[in-house]
């Protein structure tokens, strides 16, 4: 089985299956599998920028063909590799066509709107590629550990913390998966992934953003803090991953201690689902053949 072979194969089990509850440490790895892919890494490298490639020719085909728009999702706990793995698989492609959008802190105005309002305003056009570095499903995770947040959104019939509950966060799950499955039904192709650090190599990371002054800017004493509830965080991500991984919108959960391999992941991935939708260049008619014909007959007829 050829290293291509093999990755694709490997890919398919980084799928969560829809409606089904998983336990991140049990169910996916952070590291890769060493013993399937041995010595893997200089031809993965090697398969990345071939995939890179072909992922530049599909993105023409798509923009040609002008019926959908993909929405790639990236979701991780900090230093999982999100940004880099944007740059190195997104590299080879047209920046006309991609669209990149990180989501900070709701403003004001934000705020005045409901949650998914400004996830909204960024979405793709048809024939392009958008790119949300965190996403609307913070609103279910930094929320989630720190429900306080939630009051800040006035909404109706939440007066207190108390009105957070459980059923609170299964309607929002509702109302995320309504928001997508909308989106899909109108074109737009939804991949999720989520980048799976370990607390120990996201540890070895910030002590490198630290000790090399090139990356102190990256380096925030909040990521300390967030870092104290890993295991609040690690909780809401696999209730959030069970309850909004579906057939339209499915999240794949990534090895992500070992950047290279996730980004051959990453690309992989896309490249398959890519495929899926059969893209062609638009068919040209037999009059607009002739008018071509006709157009070269005219510049080959020019002096020089």
């Amino acid at each position: 089985m050829s290293i291509q072979e093999t990755f694709r194969k490997y890919t398919a089990t980084l799928k969560a299956r829809p409606g089904k509850r998983i336990s991140l440490k049990k169910d996916f790895k952070t590291d890769y599998p060493r013993k399937i892919f041995k010595a893997a890494k200089k031809e993965g490298e090697l398969l990345l920028q071939e995939g890179i490639k072909n992922l530049a020719k599909l993105q023409d085909k798509l923009y040609a063909h002008d019926q959908y728009s993909v929405l790639i999702v990236l979701q991780a706990m900090d230093a999982a590799g999100k940004d880099g793995a944007i740059k190195h698989v997104m590299t080879g492609l047209n920046p006309q066509g991609v669209k990149v959008t990180s989501f900070k802190t709701p403003s004001s105005e934000e705020l005045d709107h409901d949650y998914l309002w400004r996830h909204y305003k960024a979405l793709p056009s048809r024939g392009e590629i958008g790119i949300f570095n965190r996403s609307h499903y913070e609103n279910v995770l930094v929320t989630r550990v720190h429900p306080e947040f939630i009051l800040n959104e006035s909404l109706p019939g939440v007066q207190s913390l108390k009105d957070i509950d459980h059923s609170f966060w299964a309607n929002r799950y509702k109302q995320i998966n309504h928001f997508e499955k909308t989106l899909y039904e109108n074109g737009t192709v939804i991949l999720k992934f989520f980048l799976h650090v370990s607390k120990k190599e996201q540890k070895k990371r910030f002590l490198e953003r630290i000790e090399d002054p090139t990356k102190n800017w990256k380096f925030s004493v909040a990521d300390i803090q967030e870092r104290m509830h890993w295991d609040a965080y690690q909780k809401a991500y696999e209730e959030m991953i069970a309850a909004t991984s579906t057939e339209y919108a499915p999240w794949f959960v990534l090895p992500a201690d070992d950047k290279w391999f996730t980004r051959i992941c990453l690309a992989d991935i896309v490249y398959k689902e890519f495929e899926k939708l059969n893209l062609t260049y638009p068919e040209v008619s037999e009059e607009q053949k002739k008018k071509l014909q006709e157009a070269k007959r005219i510049l080959l007829k020019e002096k020089e």
